[in-house]
Order: structure tokens, then C-alpha cells, then sequence
């Protein structure tokens, strides 16, 4: 197979986006993400991290020195990414279980529980190359970890969080939609 500088993509401009568990997401590329779906805004020029993770269990037997089979154990994908935009929707997916109020016009306060329970979201990233784009849709999953909040004068402050993505009733942990022709099957 010939190498070509064209298969090369990189992530141009993008969006993240996070729902209720449930909602509708886009099964192509053209339909535009239902209002239920809400842009999580500026990310930091990191970018966005995408991990996927499998575990075996070797088994072994007394007549071999190495294993004769490997059995996958679990499988793991992640999301990470670091919101600039203090948003209400940013800062409550940061703080789980968090509810904003108001205390006057201009006054709002974050109230922060000392227990939060689980709370799951369904999430979409898009991200464009030139005219090539891509969807990567997590129908279930939850804010997992959280990196240190820094407030400072040269830096933008950031929440820092990884996503983790949860089996639902269908195969898939994520379903990832692109129309780049070098995905075209040979």
C-alpha cells in the first residue's frame, strides 16, 4: 500500500456536544443536532482526546510456556477535553448533580452536593478537515474525571473532564460517522 499525504486529517474546528440520555442523535452527517443537544462551547487548543482500551485474561496451560488463548475482558472508551467557556452547562457537567439559581437579577449561585449520585448524558463530538467531516456519538455516558480547575492570569480558566462511555442496549459503546473517501471500504 502507497502512503498518501491526503489520508492525513487533523481536527480543524469542532464541537462537543451533550443531552439528556436519550435524545435523538443525528444518524448522518447533513441533519443538523437537535435542539436537545447543547454546544458545550470554546475547548482549549488541546483539542479532544478520544481513548479506546481493551483488557484480556491469558489462560494459560501447564504444557505450554505461553498462553494458548486470550480472552477479552472488558473493553474501555474515553473522552477528554477542557472547556474554556464557563457555561451553565459546562460547569454543572463539571460538578455533578451541581443546580445553578438565581439570587438576584445579576447574582447566580452554584450549589454543589456534598454526595452526587451518577448522572449520565449522551454526548457528540464533530470535528471538520477542509470539507471532510466526522460525528462520533456516545448514546450513554458520564463525566468520569476531573482535572484541577487553575485560575490564573495567562490561562483561561478550564474544567478538565473525561467522559466515559457506557454499553446500552445496543452493540456499540459510540458510533463514529465520517465522509472521508479513504474510509471507502476496498
Amino acid at each position: 500500500m502507497a502512503l498518501n499525504a491526503d489520508n492525513v486529517r487533523v481536527g480543524l474546528n469542532g464541537s462537543i456536544y451533550m443531552a439528556p440520555k436519550g435524545s435523538t442523535a443525528p444518524v448522518d452527517l447533513d441533519t443538523a443536532w437537535d435542539p436537545a443537544w447543547l454546544d458545550l462551547g470554546f475547548m482549549s487548543e488541546d483539542g479532544v482526546s478520544l481513548e479506546y482500551s481493551t483488557d484480556v485474561q491469558d489462560i494459560n496451560a501447564w504444557q505450554s510456556l505461553s498462553p494458548v488463548r486470550r480472552v477479552l475482558t472488558s473493553v474501555n472508551m474515553t473522552m477528554g477535553f477542557t472547556a474554556i467557556e464557563l457555561r451553565a452547562r459546562t460547569i454543572t457537567a463539571y460538578f455533578p448533580g451541581s443546580t445553578i439559581s438565581d439570587v438576584s437579577g445579576t447574582v447566580h449561585k452554584l450549589s454543589i452536593p456534598s454526595a452526587p449520585g451518577p448522572q449520565e448524558f449522551a454526548f457528540g463530538l464533530e470535528w471538520i478537515d477542509g470539507t471532510i467531516k466526522n460525528r462520533l456519538i456516545i448514546p450513554r455516558g458520564e463525566v468520569t474525571d476531573r482535572g484541577a480547575i487553575t485560575i490564573g492570569r495567562s490561562d483561561a480558566v478550564g474544567l478538565e473532564m473525561t467522559v466515559s462511555a457506557y454499553a446500552t442496549s445496543a452493540p456499540e459503546l459510540a458510533t463514529w460517522l465520517s465522509d472521508d473517501p479513504a474510509w471507502a471500504a476496498a
